[in-house]
C-alpha cells in the first residue's frame, strides 16, 4: 500500500517509515522539520516539505500520489509546554489535523491511523489501564489528542472514515540496526537523558520524586520499544477495510519500570555511572502508568518483541554511542 506518513522525519514516524519499507509498503513523507531530522529518512523515500496546516501543499500531494492510508505522527508532544502555550498545541494538534482530514475527504482517502497517547486518560482510576477507562486529560496536550479522537469518531459516523487510534505509553529505544534513534530538542525522555548524562554530553540527570507509593519510591512507567509501536501501526491495516471502522488500542508492554530501574539498566549496559540529582515531585506526575494491551494482542496479533527495559536500553545505547550529540550534531 502507498502510505502517507505525516511527521515521518520525527522519532516514531521515522521508525515507522523503515518498518513500512521492511513490510513491502511504499511510504511517502510529509514533514515541516520543526522537530524532525532529514538524516532520519531513508534514501529514496519521497518527501514533501510542508506543514499539515498547508491545504494547498496537501492538495498537491494527494493529487500527485495515490495515497491509500494516512498515518499521523505530526503532533507537538511536550506536556509542560502545552500548559504554558496551549494555543500552539491547539493550532497544530487540532487545527492542522482538521486541515489534513479535510484534504483526505476532498481526495477520497478514507483510512487513517492516529498517534494518540495514554495522556487522554489523565490520572487513571486503576492499573493496568484498559481502553474503556474514563478519559479526563489533565493538560492541553492530552486534551488535544482526545479532541482529535472525538473528531475521528464523528467523521466515521458521518463520512465513513475508517480509523485506528493508538494510545501510546512511553515510546523508547532505537532501531535495532542502529540506523536511527531518539533525538529531541529539547529532550525530555528518561532513557536518552540518562545515557547522555552517563556520556557526559548532558547535565546531571534529575529524578523528580523519591517518595511515591511504589517499591523504590520513584515513578513507574511502561516503556514500549519504538519498533514495536511501528509494527502495530502496520498490523492494523487489515482492520480498516470496512467503512466507518473505529478502533482504539493501548500500546505498552504492561510491565511497569521505575525511574531507578531505568537508571540501573543504563549504568549496567553502558558500564558508566549516571550522575543523579534528586528533586521534589513534579505536579501532575502520577505514581504509576502502565498498560493493559490485551486488546491489541488479541485483535492485531501484536506482541512486543521487547518486553523488559534492558534490551530497550541496549538499542538506545548502540545509537547514542555512534551519535552522542544526535543527528548531525
Amino acid at each position: 500500500m502507498k502510505v502517507l506518513v505525516a511527521g515521518g522525519a520525527g522519532y516514531i514516524g521515522s521508525h515507522c517509515v523503515r518498518q513500512l519499507l521492511h513490510a513491502g509498503h511504499e511510504p511517502v513523507v510529509i514533514d515541516n522539520f520543526v522537530y524532525g531530522h532529514r538524516a532520519a529518512l531513508p534514501a529514496g523515500v519521497r518527501l514533501y516539505e510542508a506543514g499539515l496546516g498547508d491545504a494547498a501543499a496537501l492538495d498537491r500531494l494527494f493529487a500527485a500520489e495515490r495515497i491509500e492510508v494516512v498515518m499521523h505522527f505530526a503532533a507537538y508532544c511536550y506536556v509542560g509546554e502545552s500548559v504554558t502555550n496551549p494555543l500552539k498545541y491547539y493550532l497544530n494538534n487540532v487545527g492542522a489535523t482538521l486541515t489534513l482530514l479535510d484534504a483526505m475527504r476532498r481526495h477520497g482517502v478514507t483510512k487513517f491511523v492516529f498517534s494518540s497517547t495514554c495522556a487522554t486518560y489523565g490520572v487513571p482510576e486503576k492499573m493496568p489501564m484498559t481502553e474503556n477507562l474514563p478519559q479526563a486529560p489533565i493538560n492541553p496536550y492530552g486534551q488535544t489528542k482526545l479532541d482529535v479522537e472525538n473528531l475521528l469518531k464523528a467523521l466515521a459516523t458521518a463520512d465513513g472514515l475508517s480509523f485506528a487510534s493508538f494510545r501510546y505509553f512511553n515510546a523508547a529505544g532505537a532501531a535495532e540496526d542502529g540506523s536511527i534513534g531518539e533525538d529531541h530538542d529539547p529532550e525530555t525522555h528518561l532513557i536518552p537523558l540518562a545515557i547522555g548524562a552517563a556520556q557526559g554530553v548532558r547535565p546531571t540527570l534529575q529524578v523528580f520524586g523519591t517518595d511515591y507509593p511504589t517499591p523504590d519510591g520513584t515513578c513507574l512507567r511502561d516503556y514500549v520499544h519504538v519498533d514495536d509501536l511501528s509494527r502495530a501501526h502496520i498490523a492494523v491495516f487489515s482492520k480498516l477495510t470496512a467503512p466507518g471502522a473505529q478502533h482504539f488500542y493501548n500500546l505498552g508492554t504492561g510491565t511497569p519500570t521505575s525511574v531507578l530501574e531505568v537508571i540501573r539498566a543504563v549504568e549496567k549496559i553502558t558500564d558508566r555511572k549516571v550522575p543523579v540529582k534528586y528533586a521534589p515531585r513534579r505536579e501532575g506526575d502520577p505514581p504509576a502508568l502502565y498498560a493493559n494491551a490485551d486488546k491489541a494482542r488479541k485483535e492485531l496479533g501484536w506482541k512486543p518483541k521487547f518486553m523488559t527495559i534492558g534490551p530497550i536500553v541496549e538499542t538506545a545505547w548502540r545509537w547514542h554511542q555512534a551519535h552522542p550529540r544526535g543527528f548531525g550534531r
